[in-house]
């Protein structure tokens, strides 16, 4: 019984990822900005999101973050975790996305982690790390 409970649990957070990702591709950011204002527990999924192989669904992420950086800083703050540990990922496209995505949410407690990416073996996301470090001392100074 607890397993079938579990089962699904990971198919409604399965469904809903994937609901999420299928608007963002669509182009209905509007529509997903309003599921996080009034559903925090949708910050959870950020990173996964991040990783889906569509680029409308990476670019839709970011632009929800944008949006809700200022509206919804507790929530977007939120999201950090589910994002640190893609600065690990084997592909150098999703460890620049998550800088970069980190530059946006603004925590100078990412700092540190993104320091790390200063020295990665692929210039981009060396590069996007160091611009990332910039735009938060830049907005928090």
């Amino acid at each position: 019984m607890i397993v079938s409970v579990m089962n699904q649990g990971r198919q409604e957070d399965s469904d809903i990822k994937k609901m999420i990702a299928d608007y963002m591709e669509c182009g209905m950011l509007d529509n997903i900005i309003d599921m996080f204002k009034h559903d925090k527990s949708l910050y959870g999924y950020v990173g996964d999101l991040l990783l889906d192989e569509r680029m409308r669904v990476r670019i839709g992420i970011t632009a929800l973050i944008e949006a809700l950086r200022e509206k919804d800083r507790a929530g977007v703050l939120s999201a950090i975790p589910t994002i640190l540990p893609l600065l690990k990922n084997d592909s150098p496209v999703a460890r620049g996305d998550a800088a970069y995505l980190l530059g946006i949410i603004g925590s100078k407690d990412v700092i540190p982690y993104l320091s790390v990416l200063e020295n990665d073996e692929n210039v981009n996301v060396r590069t996007i790390a160091q611009e990332a470090i910039e735009d938060i001392h830049a907005r928090t100074e």
